[in-house]
């Protein structure tokens, strides 16, 4: 990889490192607020991983909504979709860097564009539905537009050249 694929990737990577742990903490946060408000938590380390019995199961536990208590859906739901779209920035970034042509670095480049933009909307969600304060969410989506001007830039790049080679 290059110098500035590392670094792009190191910025995607530090930024999934944020996704998960903001994860984690909106459904703790959900949790505990769900009990101040008396209603009794389902969330614990049991109940968000899967049991030796559901190991066999061909199903995915992600795709299991039933497991998640009725009062986090709306949350684990939100947060569910940022981690995919947050983490998968990395993940096509990744696969752009070791393409196998000019063709599939650009294809894959822009699927990291587009995921990093579903991450922006997630993020205004988030915050719209008071999931997010203002500094958590201006930090946030801060990082998540450096990620979208990089790769803006490269897609950019990457059609002038494919132009060019024409």
């Amino acid at each position: 990889m290059s110098t500035i694929s590392d670094s792009i990737q190191q910025k995607c990577l530090a930024f999934g490192d944020r996704i998960i742990k903001l994860n984690d903490y909106l459904l703790e946060q959900a949790s505990t607020k769900a009990e101040g408000r008396g209603r009794k938590s389902d969330v614990s380390k049991s109940s968000l991983s899967p049991q030796p019995s559901d190991i066999s199961q061909p199903s995915d536990f992600r795709h299991q909504p039933s497991r998640v208590p009725v009062h986090l859906k709306s949350v684990a739901t939100l947060a569910n979709q940022l981690l995919r779209s947050g983490t998968s920035i990395g993940t096509n970034n990744a696969e752009a860097c070791n393409a196998i042509s000019k063709q599939d670095f650009r294809s894959k480049s822009y699927i990291a564009l587009k995921e990093a933009r579903e991450s922006l909307y997630w993020l205004e969600l988030l915050h719209r539905n008071n999931y997010l304060t203002d500094v958590q969410y201006q930090s946030l989506f801060t990082d998540c537009e450096e990620l979208v001007k990089i790769l803006v830039a490269r897609c950019k790049k990457l059609d002038a050249d494919l132009n060019v080679d024409k």
